[in-house]
């Protein structure tokens, strides 16, 4: 018969397969020990599971760099993404503070970004802050939070409360879906706070999107059109005010 300690492991893996991360004190309840029996559990086995601000989660999801819904979007319109990006980069200017959203869309901007302009760039997830890195103008801020796999990306209080802080000239938004009367909106909820806030406090917000995205509504709605001097794609720019 497996021991107290062994089902635990096994009844807290079982519950990550189902819900892919859970709150320390959720599994603490589940489980009928204490949060202090949790932790111990989790800090020895590793290989299974990862701790990251009060959530349990998968430790292949933390080891996870480049996760399939990722990878994935990377090869999907990435032409027409490129183009849109051109297009963005116009918008940017030297020593101003700009936001990069998450996702495949924007990594492209990076490559737009004048050498000799010294610019602040703020990010959330992984696959922009790695290509950030690589240059030596560029200053980066990454949002921390929990992380979440399916867009490489972090979200959560201290994220947010980190962009209180911060001054942003200029905001990069991509959606995953656009619809022209209810607006922006992306597959993933944990994204939606990130970009809210980055909208309330940046002095532009831009719309980057390939056209695939025009007329398509996702689950998590997080803004009204009206939310950006711009919707920019492959085919240039829509002024917002021009927009029926």
């Amino acid at each position: 018969m497996a021991s107290r300690k062994a089902k635990r492991i096994i009844d807290l893996s079982e519950a990550l397969v189902e819900r892919r991360v859970l709150h320390l004190k959720e599994a603490a309840l589940l489980l009928n020990v204490s949060e202090m029996t949790v932790r111990r559990d989790v800090a020895e086995n590793p290989g299974q599971f990862g701790y990251l601000g009060g959530h349990i989660v998968s430790a292949a999801d933390i080891e996870s760099d480049v996760p399939y819904e990722l990878t994935k979007a990377a090869d999907s319109h990435a032409t027409a993404k490129r183009e849109a990006c051109a297009h963005a980069a116009k918008h940017i200017r030297p020593d101003e503070t700009i936001f990069i959203d998450c996702g495949t869309t924007l990594t492209s901007l990076i490559d737009y970004i004048p050498e000799d302009y010294s610019i602040t760039a703020v990010c959330y997830a992984l696959n922009i802050a790695e290509k950030l890195t690589r240059r030596a103008n560029i200053s980066v801020v990454m949002l921390g939070g929990l992380y979440y796999p399916s867009s490489a990306s972090f979200s959560g209080a201290s994220g947010l409360d980190t962009l209180n802080h911060l001054g942003i000239n200029t905001a990069f938004i991509s959606a995953a879906g656009v619809d022209l009367g209810r607006g922006a909106s992306c597959a993933h909820f944990h994204e939606a706070p990130v970009k809210q806030k980055v909208i309330s406090l940046a002095q532009k917000c831009y719309l980057v999107v390939d056209s695939s995205k025009i007329g398509k509504l996702k689950p998590a709605f997080f803004a009204p059109i009206e939310a950006f001097q711009s919707i920019i794609t492959e085919a240039g720019e829509t002024n917002i005010a021009h927009t029926e």
